[in-house]
Order: C-alpha cells, then structure tokens, then sequence
C-alpha cells in the first residue's frame, strides 16, 4: 500500500486526536501547521495549543504563520514536497494557492453530515436543533466554507442525554479512524469525491457566552437541547438573584402543567429541580446537574440533600442580575 507524505494542520484537542492517530498509521507526517500561541490561564501566558504539544513530544517541524496567504509562507509549504495536506480545525481559511499545492489536495475532517452544520461549531448546533444523527465528513476541500465534495462520511446518534461534550469526543474518535481509512483509499485511488448536495444546507454560528443565558419563555425541549449543547462550554446558565445557576444536564416532563410565570422552581423531584417554562409557562424543564456561584458542578439530588434555600419551591430564576427575581415586575411575566 502507498505511503503518503502529509502536512497536518490543526489546532484544537479534537485536531489532536486526528494527528495521534495518523502517526500511528502507515503515512507520514513530514509537519504540522497549527495556531500562533495564545494567553492562556489566569497568568496569561503564552500556550502552545494541543497540536502543537503533540507534534512537539514526536520531534516534528511546526509552522505558525499568522496567514497562508503570503507567498514566503505558501512556498514554506511547497516545500515540503507533501502528497496531501489534512485539515482539522485549524482556524485559517486556506486560499486556493495553498489548496493546490500537494498532489492529492487538501482533505478537510469536518463535525457533521455535510452539507448540514458547514461552519464552526457543529458539534453544538446539532445537540441544540434536536438533531437524531450527527457524524463526520471527510471532504475535498475548496475555496468555500465547508462547500467542498465528500469523500467519506460516518454515522453516530444523539441521544436524549448527548452533551456537547460527548458528541465532540465521540466524533474525534470515529473522525479521525475516517481519516485514516479515506488516506489508505487515496494513497491506492481507489475513493471518488461526490459533490455535495444543493439541498439541506445549515450554517453552525460560532459559539459566544451571550448566548448561554436561559430564556425560559421557550419550550422546555429548546432548552433542554440547548443545555445539553453548551455542555461543556459555554455552559448554559440563568440568574439566581445577583448570581448566575449554571444548569449542564436536562429533559422534559411530559404533559400539560398548571401555569407559572416561566422560570419559577417548582416543587422539586427526589434528583431534580422542576422549572416552567413556555410562553404560557406550563411546561416544566426538569434539570438533573447543575452548578451554584461558588461551587462544584453536581448531581441535583447531592444539591437538593445540602437543603439550599436558594433553591426553594417559587423561586423564580431568570430575572436580571442585579434584580431580586421576587422583585420581577410585571413586564417579566409572559
């Protein structure tokens, strides 16, 4: 079987897992392209990011130019004579100079099933739309974003109780066996990329914090959802008075409930806070972990035994900061 040269970029842990497994392979990685060092921590300091840490324990070369774009930088590349460049997350888009420059190409691992969730936060996007099915496609890259032909693609279901976090270490695992797989096919070209369909196209937005906080005048399934995307980051939160309640895992209780002015806390279950929520308020989201100002993420139920008063029956959640939710005014109902 043919041994192919590749320059690896990428820059995050879910690009690491792609790179650890192609050194174990047949092929060889001749260098790896990642992200400038960025501050990290609470000193700030300068940290190489998870690609770099990787190439650096197996000896091998490391660019970290601020743009491909530059013709130095594109003849750098050249260079190294690679058969194929892959790409995984690695947060530069590459001009189309760069995508010509290996003999087979640039191959892309992207966190969904193309041509849904083309963009930066796949992974996410998928959990909070509700979606029963995410994977992964290997792709043929092009000068668009995400828009190229695929070339493989694997199938994994999201569950009632996937978390972001979850999802993106499952897809790193089978993204990565699906690289490997799509390189041996190339190397013996026996693999023919397919254009991506017109029909069905998403965008998954990048992730902001902005977007964490809770609105509980939407349905109990969107919040759910979207409690379970942002589950590791950004992690989705509501005020508890001047505080903030980080919520990390939920569902939905069945049927059609007294109404309450969304937000409120119901009377609690034996491991879960029931919270209404709809624009009508009688839906009840149930949360089954969450995280106080100042503590350890925890099961409810460890909560609910400590007696937190916070966490009493009619307290409402979701009022402004600053603002005591008994003190909500009128134009905070529904």
């Amino acid at each position: 079987m043919s041994r192919l040269r590749v320059v690896f970029a990428g820059t995050p842990e879910f690009a690491a897992s792609s790179l650890a497994t192609l050194l174990e392979s047949q092929h060889e990685v001749v260098a790896v392209y990642t992200q400038p060092d960025r501050p990290a921590g609470r000193g700030r300091k300068l940290s190489p990011s998870p690609v770099k840490q990787l190439a650096l324990e197996h000896d091998l070369p490391v660019y970290q130019p601020q743009t491909l774009k530059a013709p130095a930088e594109q003849a750098e590349l050249a260079a190294l004579n690679a058969d194929i460049m892959v790409v995984v997350a690695y947060g530069l888009l590459l001009p189309q100079a760069v995508l010509d420059i290996p003999r087979l190409g640039c191959v892309n691992v992207h966190a969904s099933l193309l041509p849904r969730w083309r963009g930066a936060a796949p992974i996410q996007r998928a959990i909070e739309a509700g979606d029963s099915v995410s994977g992964v496609t290997i792709m043929q890259m092009d000068a668009g974003l995400d828009t190229g032909a695929m070339l493989s693609e694997v199938r994994t279901p999201i569950t009632p109780r996937t978390t972001g976090g979850d999802l993106h270490d499952r897809l790193a695992i089978q993204g990565a066996n699906a690289l490997i797989n799509t390189l041996d096919a190339l190397a013996t070209d026996s693999v023919h990329a397919t254009p991506q369909p017109d029909a069905g196209v998403t965008y998954a937005a990048k992730l902001s914090k902005a977007e964490a906080e809770l609105d509980f005048h939407q349905t109990a399934q969107q919040l759910a959802n979207k409690i379970r995307a942002f589950n590791p980051w950004p992690v989705a939160w509501c005020a508890l008075g001047d505080d903030r309640l980080r919520l990390l895992m939920a569902s939905v209780e069945a049927g059609e409930h007294t109404p309450k002015a969304p937000g409120t806390l119901l009377d609690h279950g034996d491991d879960h806070l029931r919270i209404a929520c709809g624009t009508d308020g009688r839906e009840v989201l149930c949360v089954t972990s969450a995280q106080l100002p100042g503590g350890k993420a925890m099961a409810v139920r460890d909560l609910l035994n400590a007696r937190h008063a916070r966490l009493a029956s009619g307290t409402r959640l979701g009022a402004r900061l600053g603002k005591p939710a008994a003190q909500a005014s009128e134009g905070d109902t529904p």
